[in-house]
């Protein structure tokens, strides 16, 4: 959420920003309810101490006069904290759709085909025989069952099984120890939450539709542990001295992915149910703070993918991909041999103050203000998407699979995964 009195000042900037995120919002009207709300409670508190004015002269109810002109400013009252509440309303709910503006040098564009790419590392592997994808290589390695799974859970639904289930254990145990040995902690997170968090985090009112809901409880199931994770501070005035906090937050994930009917709808890069290990990092309410701890989280994905071996690529997100709260967002996006291209598989975002203002999130300066934080945030690893890459990555002629080596001691030693 912006600060009011940044739109206030700068609306064409405000504008502008969301015409390049391609979000639909009427800036024009925030700004007149804006107005009417404080023309209204200045009005509505003036009338207030008349009408508590005139009551202390008419103490004992004696003046006719006096008590007609209570209930004409009580009328008057009512109507204008009718419309007050009205406006207030309207003017909320279109606050929580008013997006970020990206920072300085984010591309102007529309969707990942105007992403800027930084840069890549790794070499595509070139194989002397045909290869298989990724679910050809699991089913003949009995490491998923889709179709088991679709018979009672539909859609994008599978079992992982086998080396394919340890494999996954592996390698998000492996980057959870990473990151806790760059000393975030680890944390498992609520996967249910009230929509007052979606809604802290931004998820919330665009993104309503990608989410599951539990109707009876009136919760939602987590599409990532970034909503429980900064949630956690909600409502809170941290210490200057505690920040930044750094958490590595393990959870299942939940996503309708709606809107994807018919896309991605063979093997394991677009599922309904996956797990994820997520790095989060609250700081002080410093740009340049900020930017630096956001290539450290981009820094530390890179490792891990170069410890893994895999080939990938960092592109600079434009302004159509980088969502409603982000000011700055880089996708790192490993090379996938079945689809021969590099395909996201992490997200790292700066968010600014946007989420701080949501949930109401601050920390007290050492002058003793308060301010709002910043957040950031960054995939460590999610699976089954990244079990893709090392799959098709990793294959031999015989049909077997390599297991990576900083894996291997997470897989009891195990060095292959080939058929029984």
């Amino acid at each position: 959420m912006l600060d009011i009195n940044f739109i206030r000042n700068n609306p064409e900037t405000v504008k502008q920003a969301a015409k390049n995120k391609l979000i639909g919002v009427d800036i024009d009207r925030l700004l007149i309810l804006d107005a009417e709300i404080r023309k209204n409670s200045a009005d509505i508190d003036l009338l207030r101490n008349e009408r508590n004015s005139l009551s202390k002269l008419n103490k004992g109810g004696n003046s006719e006069e006096i008590t007609e002109k209570v209930k004409k400013i009580k009328q008057v009252l009512f109507e204008k904290e009718t419309c007050l509440e009205n406006s207030r309303k309207e003017f909320n709910q279109l606050m929580l759709i008013v997006p970020s503006v990206p920072a300085p040098g984010v591309p102007i564009g529309k969707d990942e085909s105007d992403n800027v790419e930084i840069r890549r590392w790794g070499d595509i592997p070139k194989f002397d025989f045909e290869p298989k994808d990724h679910m050809e290589l699991a089913e003949s390695l009995d490491l998923i069952d889709v179709p088991r799974a679709v018979k009672f859970a539909g859609s994008r639904a599978y079992f992982l099984k086998n080396e394919g289930m340890l494999l996954e254990l592996a390698v998000c145990r492996y980057v959870l120890d990473k990151l806790v040995s760059k000393n975030f902690v680890p944390m498992s997170v609520p996967f249910m939450v009230k929509d007052t968090a979606m809604q802290g985090t931004g998820y919330f009112p665009i993104g309503y539709d990608q989410s599951y809901k539990l109707q009876e409880d009136n919760l939602f199931l987590i599409g990532t542990s970034e909503v429980s994770l900064i949630s956690y501070h909600q409502n809170e005035i941290l210490d200057y001295s505690d920040l930044p906090k750094k958490y590595a937050g393990y959870s299942t994930c939940f996503r309708r992915e709606a809107g994807a009917a018919g896309k991605d709808t063979r093997g394991l890069y677009r599922v309904h149910q996956f797990q994820k290990i997520e790095q989060i990092i609250i700081c002080r309410n410093d740009v340049k703070e900020a930017e630096e701890l956001h290539y450290q989280i981009l820094n530390n994905v890179e490792e891990i993918l170069q410890s893994l071996k895999l080939p990938y690529r960092v592109a600079l997100a434009c302004t159509g991909e980088i969502g409603i709260g982000q000011i700055r967002k880089h996708e790192v996006e490993t090379w996938m041999p079945s689809r021969q291209n590099y395909c996201e598989t992490h997200s790292c975002s700066t968010m600014g103050d946007f989420q701080a203002r949501r949930s109401n999130i601050k920390y007290r300066d050492t002058d003793g203000s308060t301010k709002f934080v910043f957040t950031l945030n960054n995939t460590g690893i999610a699976s089954p998407r990244i079990l893709i890459p090392i799959l098709e990555n990793y294959q031999q002629k015989d049909g077997s699979v390599l297991i990576p080596d900083v894996l291997q001691p997470y897989m009891n030693g195990q060095k292959i995964i080939s058929t029984k």
